[in-house]
Protein backbone atom coordinates (compact mmCIF):
# COMPACT_ATOMS: atom_id res chain seq x y z
CA UNK A 1 0.00 0.00 0.00
CA UNK A 2 1.50 3.62 -0.93
CA UNK A 3 2.46 5.50 2.17
CA UNK A 4 0.88 8.51 3.11
CA UNK A 5 4.25 10.33 1.91
CA UNK A 6 3.57 9.05 -1.77
CA UNK A 7 0.08 9.77 -2.36
CA UNK A 8 1.19 13.16 -1.53
CA UNK A 9 3.39 13.60 -3.48
CA UNK A 10 0.94 11.65 -6.18
CA UNK A 11 -1.54 14.42 -5.58
CA UNK A 12 1.11 17.64 -5.56
CA UNK A 13 2.22 16.33 -9.16
CA UNK A 14 -1.13 16.15 -10.73
CA UNK A 15 -1.87 19.71 -9.24
CA UNK A 16 1.29 20.92 -11.21
CA UNK A 17 -0.06 19.63 -13.93
CA UNK A 18 -3.19 21.89 -14.07
CA UNK A 19 -5.54 21.01 -16.95
CA UNK A 20 -2.98 17.93 -18.20
CA UNK A 21 -3.21 16.32 -15.36
CA UNK A 22 -6.98 16.93 -15.19
CA UNK A 23 -7.37 15.74 -18.50
CA UNK A 24 -5.32 12.62 -17.52
CA UNK A 25 -7.62 11.70 -14.30
CA UNK A 26 -10.67 12.32 -16.49
CA UNK A 27 -12.12 9.08 -18.32
CA UNK A 28 -11.93 8.47 -21.59
CA UNK A 29 -14.65 9.84 -23.63
CA UNK A 30 -17.42 7.85 -25.78
CA UNK A 31 -16.70 7.21 -29.24
CA UNK A 32 -18.65 9.21 -31.49
CA UNK A 33 -21.14 7.67 -34.20
CA UNK A 34 -19.52 5.08 -36.85
CA UNK A 35 -20.38 6.78 -40.38
CA UNK A 36 -21.55 4.59 -43.17
CA UNK A 37 -21.41 5.98 -46.19
CA UNK A 38 -23.86 4.17 -48.57
CA UNK A 39 -22.91 4.91 -52.56
CA UNK A 40 -25.99 6.30 -54.13
CA UNK A 41 -27.32 3.60 -56.03
CA UNK A 42 -30.97 4.47 -55.15
CA UNK A 43 -32.81 7.87 -53.26
CA UNK A 44 -31.43 8.39 -49.65
CA UNK A 45 -34.98 7.63 -47.97
CA UNK A 46 -34.30 3.77 -49.80
CA UNK A 47 -31.16 3.73 -48.40
CA UNK A 48 -31.94 4.65 -45.09
CA UNK A 49 -34.34 2.08 -45.57
CA UNK A 50 -32.79 -0.67 -46.75
CA UNK A 51 -29.48 -0.67 -44.36
CA UNK A 52 -31.29 0.32 -41.02
CA UNK A 53 -31.61 -3.36 -40.21
CA UNK A 54 -27.58 -3.40 -40.36
CA UNK A 55 -27.20 0.36 -38.22
CA UNK A 56 -29.26 -1.19 -35.36
CA UNK A 57 -27.10 -4.67 -35.73
CA UNK A 58 -23.97 -2.75 -35.66
CA UNK A 59 -24.91 -0.18 -33.08
CA UNK A 60 -25.83 -2.93 -30.26
CA UNK A 61 -22.60 -5.45 -31.71
CA UNK A 62 -19.71 -2.52 -31.35
CA UNK A 63 -21.56 -0.42 -28.36
CA UNK A 64 -21.50 3.02 -30.60
CA UNK A 65 -23.46 4.92 -31.91
CA UNK A 66 -23.78 3.91 -36.28
CA UNK A 67 -24.76 6.54 -38.83
CA UNK A 68 -25.64 6.36 -42.66
CA UNK A 69 -24.86 8.78 -45.05
CA UNK A 70 -24.87 8.78 -48.21
CA UNK A 71 -23.57 11.81 -51.08
CA UNK A 72 -26.18 13.46 -54.32
CA UNK A 73 -24.23 11.62 -56.98
CA UNK A 74 -21.47 8.72 -57.05
CA UNK A 75 -19.02 11.39 -58.14
CA UNK A 76 -19.56 13.10 -54.73
CA UNK A 77 -19.44 10.29 -53.25
CA UNK A 78 -16.13 9.25 -54.02
CA UNK A 79 -14.79 12.51 -53.40
CA UNK A 80 -16.31 12.51 -49.68
CA UNK A 81 -14.37 8.53 -49.41
CA UNK A 82 -11.33 9.88 -50.80
CA UNK A 83 -11.74 12.52 -48.10
CA UNK A 84 -12.02 9.99 -45.42
CA UNK A 85 -15.33 11.51 -44.59
CA UNK A 86 -16.62 7.97 -43.93
CA UNK A 87 -15.72 5.19 -41.43
CA UNK A 88 -17.16 2.49 -42.95
CA UNK A 89 -17.80 2.56 -47.36
CA UNK A 90 -20.15 0.96 -49.41
CA UNK A 91 -19.82 1.48 -53.35
CA UNK A 92 -19.31 -0.90 -56.16
CA UNK A 93 -16.07 -2.49 -57.18
CA UNK A 94 -14.72 -0.12 -59.54
CA UNK A 95 -14.68 3.06 -56.67
CA UNK A 96 -14.06 0.30 -54.02
CA UNK A 97 -10.88 -0.12 -55.94
CA UNK A 98 -10.15 3.47 -56.20
CA UNK A 99 -11.02 3.48 -52.31
CA UNK A 100 -7.98 1.00 -51.77
CA UNK A 101 -5.33 2.58 -53.86
CA UNK A 102 -5.66 5.94 -53.29
CA UNK A 103 -7.37 6.22 -49.64
CA UNK A 104 -6.04 3.25 -47.94
CA UNK A 105 -9.60 1.77 -47.33
CA UNK A 106 -9.57 -1.90 -46.06
CA UNK A 107 -11.64 -4.54 -48.05
CA UNK A 108 -14.46 -6.31 -45.79
CA UNK A 109 -16.77 -7.96 -47.85
CA UNK A 110 -18.88 -8.13 -50.36
CA UNK A 111 -22.57 -9.66 -51.36
CA UNK A 112 -23.05 -13.49 -53.25
CA UNK A 113 -24.50 -12.51 -56.09
CA UNK A 114 -23.44 -11.35 -59.25
CA UNK A 115 -23.37 -7.75 -60.21
CA UNK A 116 -24.67 -7.08 -63.66
CA UNK A 117 -25.72 -3.47 -65.17
CA UNK A 118 -28.14 -3.47 -67.99
CA UNK A 119 -29.17 -1.50 -70.76
CA UNK A 120 -33.26 -1.47 -70.18
CA UNK A 121 -35.86 0.19 -72.68
CA UNK A 122 -39.95 -0.11 -73.29
CA UNK A 123 -41.31 -3.08 -74.08
CA UNK A 124 -43.41 -2.01 -77.24
CA UNK A 125 -40.45 -0.13 -78.19
CA UNK A 126 -38.39 -0.04 -81.69
CA UNK A 127 -35.29 -0.92 -80.09
CA UNK A 128 -34.16 -4.13 -80.93
CA UNK A 129 -30.60 -4.00 -81.47
CA UNK A 130 -27.56 -1.37 -80.36
CA UNK A 131 -27.87 0.51 -83.51
CA UNK A 132 -31.67 1.26 -82.94
CA UNK A 133 -30.69 3.49 -80.67
CA UNK A 134 -28.48 6.04 -82.65
CA UNK A 135 -30.03 9.61 -82.43
CA UNK A 136 -31.50 8.90 -79.28
CA UNK A 137 -30.71 9.51 -75.79
CA UNK A 138 -30.24 7.42 -72.89
CA UNK A 139 -30.70 8.11 -69.11
CA UNK A 140 -28.07 6.93 -66.49
CA UNK A 141 -27.00 7.67 -62.33
CA UNK A 142 -23.97 10.29 -62.50
CA UNK A 143 -20.64 9.56 -64.53
CA UNK A 144 -18.54 8.03 -62.24
CA UNK A 145 -21.56 5.19 -61.21
CA UNK A 146 -20.11 1.45 -62.41
CA UNK A 147 -23.54 1.07 -64.88
CA UNK A 148 -23.34 4.75 -66.37
CA UNK A 149 -19.49 3.48 -67.39
CA UNK A 150 -20.68 0.24 -68.99
CA UNK A 151 -23.02 1.29 -70.71
CA UNK A 152 -20.84 3.61 -72.11
CA UNK A 153 -18.40 1.61 -73.28
CA UNK A 154 -21.25 -0.71 -74.36
CA UNK A 155 -22.55 2.14 -76.78
CA UNK A 156 -18.43 2.62 -77.80
CA UNK A 157 -17.89 -0.99 -78.42
CA UNK A 158 -21.30 -0.46 -80.54
CA UNK A 159 -20.66 2.39 -82.56
CA UNK A 160 -23.40 3.89 -81.71
CA UNK A 161 -23.78 7.49 -83.39
CA UNK A 162 -25.07 10.41 -81.65
CA UNK A 163 -26.20 9.01 -78.55
CA UNK A 164 -26.75 11.52 -75.99
CA UNK A 165 -26.10 10.84 -72.17
CA UNK A 166 -28.14 12.01 -69.19
CA UNK A 167 -27.60 11.63 -65.53
CA UNK A 168 -30.60 11.20 -63.01
CA UNK A 169 -29.51 11.41 -59.22
CA UNK A 170 -31.27 7.75 -58.43
CA UNK A 171 -32.46 4.90 -60.10
CA UNK A 172 -35.99 5.27 -58.79
CA UNK A 173 -36.91 6.97 -61.27
CA UNK A 174 -35.04 6.16 -64.91
CA UNK A 175 -37.65 2.90 -65.57
CA UNK A 176 -40.36 5.49 -65.18
CA UNK A 177 -38.69 7.91 -67.74
CA UNK A 178 -38.00 5.10 -70.11
CA UNK A 179 -41.93 3.72 -70.74
CA UNK A 180 -42.66 7.46 -70.60
CA UNK A 181 -41.04 7.88 -73.34
CA UNK A 182 -38.69 10.88 -72.28
CA UNK A 183 -35.77 8.74 -73.13
CA UNK A 184 -34.99 5.84 -75.14
CA UNK A 185 -32.98 3.46 -72.63
CA UNK A 186 -31.56 3.18 -69.29
CA UNK A 187 -28.77 2.13 -67.49
CA UNK A 188 -29.11 0.16 -64.44
CA UNK A 189 -28.30 -2.72 -62.00
CA UNK A 190 -29.97 -5.70 -62.78
CA UNK A 191 -30.69 -5.86 -58.72
CA UNK A 192 -32.23 -2.33 -59.41
CA UNK A 193 -34.09 -3.41 -62.48
CA UNK A 194 -35.58 -6.49 -60.20
CA UNK A 195 -36.50 -4.63 -57.45
CA UNK A 196 -39.02 -2.21 -59.85
CA UNK A 197 -42.60 -1.90 -58.91
CA UNK A 198 -43.91 -5.02 -61.22
CA UNK A 199 -46.37 -2.20 -62.99
CA UNK A 200 -42.87 -0.57 -64.28
CA UNK A 201 -40.86 -3.78 -64.79
CA UNK A 202 -43.70 -5.47 -66.72
CA UNK A 203 -43.75 -2.23 -69.40
CA UNK A 204 -39.99 -2.38 -70.11
CA UNK A 205 -37.53 -5.17 -71.09
CA UNK A 206 -33.75 -5.43 -71.09
CA UNK A 207 -31.72 -4.76 -74.35
CA UNK A 208 -28.34 -5.89 -73.70
CA UNK A 209 -27.08 -7.37 -69.84
CA UNK A 210 -23.03 -7.21 -69.15
CA UNK A 211 -21.06 -9.99 -68.03
CA UNK A 212 -21.23 -9.94 -63.89
CA UNK A 213 -18.83 -7.28 -61.58
CA UNK A 214 -17.94 -6.54 -58.36
CA UNK A 215 -21.03 -5.17 -57.06
CA UNK A 216 -21.21 -3.11 -53.48
CA UNK A 217 -18.17 -3.94 -51.17
CA UNK A 218 -18.00 -2.94 -47.70
CA UNK A 219 -14.35 -1.27 -46.97
CA UNK A 220 -13.17 0.07 -43.90
CA UNK A 221 -11.11 3.27 -43.12
CA UNK A 222 -7.53 2.34 -42.48
CA UNK A 223 -7.52 4.66 -39.49
CA UNK A 224 -9.95 2.24 -37.68
CA UNK A 225 -7.88 -0.80 -38.66
CA UNK A 226 -6.99 -1.86 -35.33
CA UNK A 227 -10.80 -2.52 -34.70
CA UNK A 228 -10.83 -4.32 -38.23
CA UNK A 229 -11.72 -7.88 -36.33
CA UNK A 230 -14.51 -6.61 -34.23
CA UNK A 231 -16.04 -4.64 -37.12
CA UNK A 232 -15.64 -7.59 -39.17
CA UNK A 233 -17.01 -10.02 -36.99
CA UNK A 234 -20.39 -7.74 -36.52
CA UNK A 235 -20.78 -7.78 -39.93
CA UNK A 236 -20.78 -11.32 -40.61
CA UNK A 237 -22.72 -12.25 -37.25
CA UNK A 238 -25.35 -9.54 -38.65
CA UNK A 239 -25.77 -12.17 -41.67
CA UNK A 240 -27.44 -14.65 -39.72
CA UNK A 241 -29.67 -12.77 -38.35
CA UNK A 242 -33.27 -12.78 -39.52
CA UNK A 243 -33.34 -9.19 -40.26
CA UNK A 244 -30.29 -9.69 -42.96
CA UNK A 245 -31.59 -12.93 -43.88
CA UNK A 246 -35.06 -10.69 -44.95
CA UNK A 247 -32.80 -7.79 -46.46
CA UNK A 248 -30.84 -10.61 -48.71
CA UNK A 249 -33.93 -11.91 -49.53
CA UNK A 250 -36.12 -8.78 -50.80
CA UNK A 251 -33.10 -7.16 -52.36
CA UNK A 252 -31.91 -10.32 -53.92
CA UNK A 253 -28.09 -10.12 -52.95
CA UNK A 254 -27.51 -14.06 -51.67
CA UNK A 255 -25.92 -12.67 -48.22
CA UNK A 256 -22.20 -12.06 -47.95
CA UNK A 257 -18.78 -13.60 -49.32
CA UNK A 258 -15.22 -13.14 -49.09
CA UNK A 259 -13.36 -11.16 -51.78
CA UNK A 260 -11.35 -13.53 -54.45
CA UNK A 261 -7.83 -12.40 -54.12
CA UNK A 262 -7.04 -9.73 -56.45
CA UNK A 263 -10.71 -9.58 -57.71
CA UNK A 264 -11.07 -5.44 -57.53
CA UNK A 265 -7.92 -5.53 -59.39
CA UNK A 266 -10.11 -6.36 -62.50
CA UNK A 267 -12.02 -2.91 -61.57
CA UNK A 268 -8.89 -0.26 -62.06
CA UNK A 269 -9.77 0.70 -65.97
CA UNK A 270 -13.50 1.57 -64.29
CA UNK A 271 -11.42 3.26 -60.99
CA UNK A 272 -9.04 5.05 -62.98
CA UNK A 273 -12.39 7.00 -65.33
CA UNK A 274 -13.11 7.84 -61.60
CA UNK A 275 -10.37 9.09 -60.64
CA UNK A 276 -10.00 11.41 -63.93
CA UNK A 277 -13.36 12.36 -63.25
CA UNK A 278 -12.30 13.61 -59.81
CA UNK A 279 -9.59 15.06 -61.09
CA UNK A 280 -11.63 17.02 -63.51
CA UNK A 281 -14.12 19.03 -61.04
Amino acid sequence: MPSRRHLVRLLAGLLALGPLGTALAAPAAAPGPLRIGVAPHSSARVILEMYQPLRLHLEQALQRPVDIVTAPDFTEYARRAVAQQYDIAITTGHQARLLQTDARYLPLLTYKADFKAVAVVAADSRYREPRDLAGTSVVGLSRSSLVTLWGEHWAFRNAIPTLTMRYVSASDSTGQLVIKGECAAAYMSLANYQNLPAAVRDQTRILAESLPMTGRTYLLNERHARSQAAISDALWSFAQTPEAKAYFARYKLGGYRALEPRELVAMEPYANEVRNELKAR
